[in-house]
């Protein structure tokens, strides 16, 4: 299996630093492949009576957190496909507050998000398993800001991770 190591920081705007502070792994390809089975167990696990549930007004319900995750990821793996691929215009920014609202997460399963975390993290594995080093290395400006692709796929991680800890400290 091909292997990615960490993302350098200076790989990545200061905003997405914390993600990259949560990865232990030192291979970011291994923990893309465990962490969709630790995803599909840790959340397959809440009870049906969480699924709806946010820990505070304002905040999103478990169910948008997961819908948020795999938004994002989705994002993340477009940004690495388009610069892996030679794009040279800048990507916009997103909000993720009106995608979560746009998405009508609450509307669906957990389940079923779930099913659809499975692919889009397939998705993103088989993505980055074929990109060489080179392209790895590639740069692009999402958001007004540099980015290599190699960070993306760091950020990927990065971001799950960071959400997983929030459902177990504050959801569960």
């Amino acid at each position: 299996m091909r292997t990615i190591p960490k993302a350098d920081p200076s790989e990545i705007a200061p905003f997405y630093h914390g993600y990259l502070q949560m990865i232990t792994e030192p291979d970011v390809m291994q923990a893309l492949h465990s962490r969709l089975s630790a995803v599909l167990t840790l959340w397959g696990t809440l009870p049906p009576a969480k699924h709806d549930h946010a820990y505070a007004d304002g905040k999103w319900t478990v169910k948008e957190v997961l819908g948020h995750i795999i938004d994002t990821e989705r994002v993340m793996a477009y940004r690495a496909l388009a610069f892996g691929r030679g794009e040279t215009q800048p990507l916009p920014g997103f909000n993720e507050n009106d995608y979560v609202k746009n998405a009508l997460f609450q509307r669906r399963t957990l389940p079923d998000l779930l099913a659809e975390f499975e692919m889009v993290r397939k998705s993103s594995i088989l993505l980055f398993a074929n990109m060489s080093d080179e392209k790895l290395a590639c740069q692009g400006i999402a958001s007004g800001s540099p980015v290599t692709v190699r960070a993306l796929a760091s950020v990927i991680l990065g971001h799950e991770l960071h959400h997983s800890r929030i459902l177990q400290e504050r959801y569960l």
